[in-house]
């Protein structure tokens, strides 16, 4: 996994982005999947930053020291200085509470609700829609159905933007 800083030209918004590798990265970038999270814009370039350095396996960090306030003498009469204080271990993050899940969700789903009413199912013949859409063999509008893990991932590959829905959608013919 790799971290980049990210930058919109547009608005100069910062922002992580989370790849699998530099090229993962370099063809999200080339497709137009790489957009700012802030304004939209797809005009998005890494940012400069800081080297992210981890250790090896094999290279675990040495055993706290403990703090002393004067240097230790040598035999020898040389001074040591005293090692640095060193900061206090972060506090793990309180998971959420069940109310708080369960409002989480119920947000997400009014959320997907809303951005639905704005959608038309198209059921099973999602994809090839999806397909015509890009192509420009059709006009281009907000369709929601059905697609195989397979299906989605071929259209990916094709450069044709999808996302998965986080719960699931009754065909309106079956709704009550």
């Amino acid at each position: 996994m790799i971290v980049y800083d990210l930058e919109c030209r547009d608005g100069q918004h910062r922002f992580e982005g989370w790849f699998k590798s530099s090229d993962d990265y370099a063809r999200q970038h080339e497709r137009g999947f790489v957009t700012c999270p802030h304004c939209g814009s797809g005009e998005v370039g890494k940012a400069v930053q800081a080297p992210r350095l981890a250790r090896k396996g094999n290279q675990l960090p040495d055993a706290p020291r403990a703090k002393t306030k004067a240097p230790v003498q040598q035999p020898e009469g040389r001074a040591v200085p005293a090692a640095p204080a060193l900061p206090p271990a972060p506090t793990p993050p309180v998971p959420p509470s069940p109310a708080q899940v369960a409002e989480m969700m119920q947000t997400l789903a009014t959320m997907q609700a809303e951005a639905l009413k704005s959608s038309r199912y198209v059921g099973d013949s999602f994809v090839n829609d999806a397909r015509a859409m890009h192509y420009g063999d059709r006009e281009a509008e907000t369709i929601h159905g059905r697609a195989t893990v397979a299906q989605a991932q071929e259209l990916l590959d094709e450069g044709i933007g999808l996302m998965p829905l986080p719960f699931p959608v009754v065909p309106p013919d079956q709704a009550n």
